[in-house]
């Protein structure tokens, strides 16, 4: 697990306060706003651009595009790593307000590293940069490397004087840096990927409603779909930041969709709503439902789910998938005879996957995805309209696209296709401001020492290790089993009310805790790579009950979470 931001440091002279070391998460660097200082930003991408030149990735000279998101704090971030660029002997490319993967796929298309200022979907008060390298994104064996690069780069900086210092006594650029006029190559070029792939004229007959509060992607994602031939309703658009987690849609959000969608059908009846998160690189996706139906207008399918549409589309022979994926996604790919993947959580570890299985050279049509549905493509495809280039990062773009063609290629409602997918549901959620310490003692508790990924219990209570993808299961030790069963039982204890008392039958942590039970169900447990947060997963057989379960897991003040949080008396 990584950290938001890390230990303080010892204070240089030319500041008044403590500075404090950004960590790498699952998406890059994150931290509050207030830690990420102008000499805090120039560190890292300093150190960053310093090992990725003296690796060879880049040369020296070279030009480093920047992008950012809609954030009120993403313009000064944007500044002070331009300014890193530039001290770096680089030029400076500013392709303004972009999707991360429209920086990354400009960048990787020239061989060069990049920079994207972004938060992603968290809070406005927090922020993050997320640096590429000319081969793509950053990935967890490159981290040790930069990080120590960027702490020589942090002493020479810490050892200037306040006379030698660009920096001020807050940590703030003494100087204003002034970013060069915007290059729309970047955005141009993202736009021609999907008008040349794709037929013209494929989604003709559609209309959609983009919800664009505070993306940076908004105009885009509707110019896309307006080339491609849909009637687009553009709705929603807010000038303050929106933090869409497309993994923990709320309540209100989706009232505030449906408001905006029953708006919309005044006109004219809609055939889907699509949004993304802030840096546009995770889809939203909501079908709108046949008229006379109870309840609310819209579906929403989670990402994994999406991106399952999308690999069938594609012809996907591998697929690379992180752990918490639904497992309707073994189903039907097992029934496909596409080799499955599992990964841990986050995308550089869905690359590193992707990457081992183009090196095994066994498959050529090799795609991955998150739960949160952002799209990676490992390898490039030749679709009916034209080419589309391999895109190994998270996009959004392309699963809203594909989900779109698809029910009108089979000319079917959105609903319709989606309720061809094997008869799995998810849904997701999350406690907020959770110390790490607490999620990490939990994880402690949860997770026996060794190398054991998986175990199953078997239907006299005996734990079996079940790590090995192609082995049988194997006996434990009676210590380790002993450590094992304790984890069956506290977890069962704390579920166990929430499921009517399914027992469990097997326990996987190779990224937190997923849990399967007796009938089916499956609950997953993890602490956010990039936030103070307990993220809840569930996957059942039917809607109802994967809603109930995430309920009972975030329930205040003693559902599951909480009572697994509150140590061995709570569970």
């Amino acid at each position: 697990m990584a950290t938001m931001s890390s230990d303080p440091l010892a204070t240089p002279a030319f500041l008044d306060r403590a500075p404090v070391r950004l960590g790498f998460g699952t998406s890059g660097l994150r931290g509050l706003v207030s830690d990420i200082t102008d000499l805090e930003a120039y560190v890292q991408v300093k150190g960053a651009l310093r090992h990725l030149q003296g690796c060879g990735d880049i040369a020296a000279g070279s030009t480093v595009p920047i992008a950012g998101d809609l954030r009120p704090s993403t313009e000064r971030i944007l500044a002070a790593c331009a300014r890193a660029i530039v001290d770096s002997g680089c030029g400076v490319e500013n392709a303004g307000r972009i999707p991360s993967p429209a920086l990354l796929s400009h960048a990787m298309a020239g061989g060069r590293a990049s920079v994207m200022v972004t938060g992603s979907h968290i809070p406005f008060d927090r922020n993050g940069i997320k640096i590429g390298k000319a081969a793509g994104e950053i990935l967890k064996s490159d981290e040790a490397p930069i990080i120590a690069s960027v702490e020589r780069v942090r002493a020479e900086e810490y050892g200037r004087s306040e006379a030698a210092t660009a920096f001020d006594r807050a940590g703030m650029l003494r100087r204003p840096f002034l970013l060069p006029p915007v290059d729309d190559s970047a955005a141009q070029g993202y736009l021609a990927r999907y008008r040349t792939a794709f037929s013209p004229g494929g989604l003709a007959g559609l209309r959609v409603l983009v919800y664009q509060h505070s993306a940076v992607g908004r105009d885009i994602l509707v110019r896309v779909l307006a080339d491609l031939g849909a009637e687009v309703i553009a709705a929603g658009r807010s000038e303050s930041f929106v933090p869409i987690d497309t993994e923990n849609i709320t309540d209100e959000q989706r009232r505030r969709i449906e408001a905006l969608a029953a708006a919309a059908a005044d006109a004219g009846a809609i055939d889907a709503v699509v949004s993304t998160d802030g840096d546009s690189d995770r889809p939203l996706v909501l079908a709108a439902l046949p008229p006379g139906v109870p309840g609310p207008r819209l579906r929403f399918l989670p990402g994994d789910l999406l991106g399952l549409v999308v690999a069938e589309y594609l012809g996907a022979d591998a697929v690379v998938v992180p752990i918490s994926a639904s497992d309707a996604i073994d189903w039907r790919m097992r029934q496909r005879g596409v080799r499955v993947h599992k990964t841990r959580i986050g995308s550089p570890w869905v690359i590193a996957g992707m990457d081992e299985l183009r090196r095994g050279g066994q498959h050529q049509r090799i795609v991955g995805w998150e739960a949160n549905g952002g799209f990676l493509l490992g390898s490039p495809l030749a679709l009916a309209g034209g080419p589309l280039a391999a895109l190994p990062t998270r996009d959004a773009v392309l699963p809203i696209v594909v989900n779109l063609m698809a029910a009108r290629e089979q000319k079917v409602s959105l609903d319709a296709l989606w309720g061809r997918l094997p008869p799995r549901f998810g849904r997701s959620g999350l406690l907020d401001a959770v110390p790490v310490a607490a999620t990490r003692a939990l994880m402690e508790r949860l997770v026996p020492p060794g190398d054991v990924t998986e175990v199953i219990v078997d239907a006299h209570g005996a734990i079996l290790d079940a790590s090995a993808a192609d082995g049988p299961p194997t006996p434990f030790t009676i210590r380790a089993e002993g450590a094992w069963q304790e984890v069956a039982a506290t977890l069962g204890r704390a579920f166990g009310p929430a499921l009517g008392g399914a027992t469990v039958t097997r326990i996987n942590v190779l990224d937190g805790v997923r849990v399967h039970f007796a009938g089916g169900d499956v609950a997953h447990i993890r602490p956010s790579g990039n936030a103070p947060q307990l993220r809840i997963y569930a996957c059942c057989d039917s809607q109802a009950r994967a809603d109930h379960l995430v309920e009972r897991g975030l329930a205040e003040p003693d559902g599951v979470l909480r009572r697994l949080l509150a140590g061995p008396g709570g569970a």
